[in-house]
């Protein structure tokens, strides 16, 4: 009887340690997933609806896309059939196809590409590649390197490539990424986008110095720099282990983690200007949870140090959860579309963007990843 008693004991034990190491409870990450993106999904019931802003846009563009990615990583935790139709009628609206046809070198277009991909590997059929074959092809054969000219391109470019390489079995596809994506991070402006320095990356050439922040920092933009480290996570999610330069994007994110740990909010945020914290201070959701989205992989695939950075990652998680997101699934504290820490300013918790799709991806990229915590 003691015995039972003490084996009893010892598991209850146990079990308490194992629940005190995980930090996040998965049904309670999921069920914000879910809430966030059901208030997208009915306030946007059809798909082919056009986006109005400043003027009338259609709904494959790249905000549309980003949004996608994040439906994607949520179908793939929580393979619910009415996710799968939303991503599938969005795509065939659109004849799998691009704002402005295949003849285009413009990755903020073929982002959308990414879940085209993805929808074709669930359920081959060749129509829904046919446009992102073209374009990409096109890309693959010609010689231009300088495409992605500012460093959001490479999030919505970079993983196509990717994706086609591994899906043709194809290291060109491996090869040109590569070269397009040192293109910007060492050529660009003046000696590239990246400043290994601060291990962080200036958003466009007119960024670069001698361009300050108010403070005579230089002036990396929040969301612009998770643009980057989430893609360097999803590519390296997506590539083989043996694929050519992985090492290079291993240590341009752990260089970017590095970066942003002591420049955290003490909210658990990042700030729109990462160097400037009173230029346009404030919380911001798009990029905090394009860092956790990046931080999270990399812990959960043994690249960064989980005693680290896990710490950081919920903190972040927790205040998007506790401060940005409604109870009705709107998410506050986002920045409009724009370059730079001005644009969209001021924000507030109840301020709606002038795209409320593509923060709504970053938030399901960052939940899918914080789901996979072990």
């Amino acid at each position: 009887m003691k015995k039972t008693l003490l084996f009893i004991s010892l598991s209850f034990l146990m079990a308490q340690i194992s629940f005190a190491q995980q930090p996040f409870n998965k049904k309670e990450v999921l069920a914000h997933m879910e809430l966030a993106n059901k208030y997208f999904m009915e306030k946007w019931p059809d798909v082919g609806k056009t986006i109005v802003t400043n003027k009338e846009r259609p709904s494959n563009i790249w905000t549309r896309g980003v949004y996608y990615e994040g439906l994607m990583a949520l179908y793939e935790i929580y393979p619910k059939e009415e996710y799968y139709k939303y991503a599938y009628d969005w795509s065939e609206f659109h004849n799998w196809g691009f704002r402005n046809g295949n003849a285009n070198r413009n990755a903020d277009d073929y982002c959308a590409a990414q879940t085209y991909i993805d929808l074709y590997n669930l359920e081959p059929d060749a129509k829904k590649l046919k446009n992102t074959k073209a374009c990409i092809n096109m890309l693959l054969n010609t010689p231009q390197l300088d495409d992605w000219s500012w460093i959001d391109a490479i999030q919505m470019g970079m993983p196509v490539f990717a994706k086609l390489g591994v899906l043709e079995n194809d290291t060109r596809y491996y090869e040109k990424m590569y070269e397009m994506y040192m293109y910007t991070r060492d050529k660009h402006g003046d000696n590239g986008l990246f400043n290994p320095k601060d291990g962080l990356w200036w958003r466009d050439a007119d960024f670069d110095p001698p361009y300050t922040e108010p403070n005579g920092e230089d002036s990396y933009w929040s969301r612009g720099n998770g643009w980057v480290i989430a893609a360097l996570a999803k590519t390296l999610a997506i590539i083989p282990e043996d694929a050519p330069h992985r090492e290079q994007y291993i240590i341009d994110l752990k260089s970017m983690a590095e970066a942003l740990v002591p420049i955290q909010r003490k909210d658990g945020f990042w700030n729109v200007s990462l160097h400037d914290p009173k230029h346009y201070g404030g919380k911001e959701t798009s990029g905090t949870a394009l860092f956790v989205y990046g931080m999270a992989y990399g812990i959960n695939n043994g690249i960064l140090d989980k005693t680290k950075y896990m710490p950081i990652i919920e903190k972040a998680w927790n205040a998007m959860i506790k401060e940005a997101l409604h109870n009705n699934g709107f998410l506050g504290w986002l920045q409009s579309t724009g370059k730079e820490p001005k644009d969209g300013q001021p924000l507030s918790y109840d301020k709606v963007p002038d795209f409320e799709d593509y923060g709504l991806g970053c938030f399901l990229l960052a939940g899918a990843e914080i789901y996979r915590l072990q």
